[in-house]
């Protein structure tokens, strides 16, 4: 199996419409094409976005039976397929469903004069599917006679702010991290590439990350730990109703423009206080992007043995508080520093325990 990349994701939401348009307004996404019973894709209303090499296809049901009408009544707005690209969609999914994977959906082919494209599904981990996908032909149709392209929509991606989907990052409940990340060993030939335990105040997590052999893809997997306060991890599981995608990380190439363009846009992120970077200096040494960049925006920088990488985490907009975004710089480094998560998730817990104070105080 030679998955390469992610294609793309698929996110299920109440409004498709709705949520293009605050993701176009928000992070500078453009409208690429549409979707619905009037291209072969009955039962729903789908939207496609794009943004440098960045695919998303935001999906609802017109009735209540349909798949994306369920997931959102369980779920909330959320990531519902990760789609990975290969050279044999065929041949990924026999491998996959030998190896002891679910079967969802055997190949298809959607094929017009310009290009053909070759899906097939199988199950993932919650109620996440993984869609394997193989492309030939021009780039500018997605999913031929499916999805209708907008012309020109890809004018003017050279300025686009967000380049690629660097990685996504998946709670699962205790006890199911080493299950998670086996499945993904057996079935997609995964490999571990770090593993941490997060501290955050009172609260334990354990974060495994797994990556294809390509490089191309990555998951953190993240379970709480149980023995400890419940937290955020906890509270995911619980407003998600189970496991799920919990963000979506985009690499971007010039965090500082990006962030201060994405909060003049109304955007909020998650707030690191001052005192972070009073002792960047003696723990990191020299920074490629000067802390008075850094230190105003909340910008969190690490280290690995390849380079820096920077980082925020966007605060979330769906009224569950569940899945959000986040903006990783990466200069030369390949993985994920020791300090890095534990600061984002601290910072990502302040966040969270205002909502809950306000929440408290409404109540009272």
């Amino acid at each position: 199996m030679n998955i390469l990349d992610i294609d793309h994701i698929e996110l299920y939401v109440g409004d498709a419409i709705a949520a293009a348009q605050s993701l176009c307004t928000a992070y500078g996404f453009r409208v690429y094409g549409h979707g619905g019973p009037d291209t072969g894709l009955p039962g729903q209303r789908t939207v496609l976005l794009g943004q440098g090499d960045i695919r998303m296809l935001l999906t609802s049901g017109l009735h209540k039976d349909h798949p994306a009408s369920q997931f959102v009544a369980k779920h909330g707005d959320g990531v519902a397929v990760t789609a990975f690209r290969t050279d044999s969609a065929a041949a990924a999914y026999a491998g996959a469903v030998a190896a002891g994977g679910s079967s969802i959906r055997q190949p298809r082919t959607w094929e017009n004069d310009e290009a053909r494209v070759v899906t097939a599904e199988v199950g993932g981990f919650g109620d996440v599917v993984y869609r394997l996908v193989e492309r030939h032909g021009t780039a500018d149709q997605f999913q031929p006679r499916a999805i209708q392209m907008e012309p020109g929509a890809a004018a003017g991606a050279d300025e686009d702010l967000l380049r690629s989907i660097d990685h996504a990052a998946v709670c699962v409940p205790a006890g199911e991290l080493d299950s998670t990340v086996a499945f993904h060993e057996q079935v997609f030939g995964f490999t571990v590439i770090f593993q941490e335990y997060i501290e955050v105040g009172d609260q334990g997590l354990m974060s495994k990350v797994v990556q294809s052999p390509s490089g191309g893809v990555t998951f953190t997997i993240l379970q709480p730990d149980l023995s400890r306060q419940a937290g955020q991890i906890d509270d995911f599981l619980a407003w998600h109703d189970g496991a799920g995608v919990q963000h979506i990380a985009f690499l971007t190439t010039d965090i500082v423009h990006a962030v201060r363009t994405f909060a003049g846009r109304g955007v909020g992120f998650a707030v690191t206080p001052s005192s972070y970077y009073d002792a960047l200096a003696a723990r990191l040494g020299a920074t490629d992007i000067a802390l008075e960049a850094l230190r105003p925006l909340g910008i969190l920088v690490d280290r690995d043995h390849w380079g820096q990488m920077y980082q925020i985490f966007a605060k979330s907009t769906h009224i569950r508080r569940t899945y959000f975004l986040e903006l990783i710089d990466r200069h030369g480094a390949r993985t994920f520093g020791t300090s890095n998560i534990p600061a984002l998730y601290a910072a990502k817990e302040r966040e969270l325990a205002e909502i809950r104070d306000t929440a408290g105080t409404s109540s009272a």
